[in-house]
């Protein structure tokens, strides 16, 4: 099988390279990010899907482009969330770090956000797979909402 080198993959290698380079240690999960982002938005393209197929004629059920497109927005809105974090990370440990060379600040708003959409996105695609008609554990749907509710309720910081 022969692989070609189009625009996109060098535009995503260099895109790749340039997030790994520049956050480091948060780099796979920020993929991890985007992959359970497209996870959640294929599964509920099934689920509007397979709620159109039991209610047919409906217009409440099945899927809507305008709704498509303000969760994509969303999703977008997710990116700048986390950037403007991991910015207030910066400002924190570097900048004020400049300002008092003696003080030992460390700030974890980026990480905190990261995980918290990571859990939002978990929950996102169980919804969606319940709404197919699948049987979830209770204690796996339990144990993600608790996770986000600690990162949500965190003080340490």
């Amino acid at each position: 099988m022969e692989k070609t080198l189009t625009p996109l993959n060098v535009a995503l290698s260099v895109i790749g390279a340039f997030i790994g380079e520049k956050f480091k240690t948060i780099g796979p999960e920020l993929f991890f990010f985007c992959y359970l982002m497209l996870a959640d938005y294929i599964t509920a393209l099934i689920a509007c899907h397979k709620e159109a197929v039991e209610h047919p004629g409906s217009t409440k059920y099945g899927w809507n482009s305008k709704k498509g497109v303000i969760g994509i927005y969303k999703k977008i809105g997710y990116f700048f969330t986390i950037f403007v974090a991991f910015g207030l990370d910066y400002v924190i440990t570097h900048l004020i770090g400049k300002i008092w060379p003696d003080s030992s600040v460390y700030a974890i708003f980026g990480t905190l956000v990261l995980t918290w959409f990571i859990l939002n996105e978990l929950l996102s695609i169980l919804e969606n797979v319940g709404r197919m008609g699948v049987q979830l554990p209770d204690f796996l749907v339990k144990t993600i909402s608790e996770l986000r509710k600690s990162v949500d309720e965190k003080k340490e910081i």
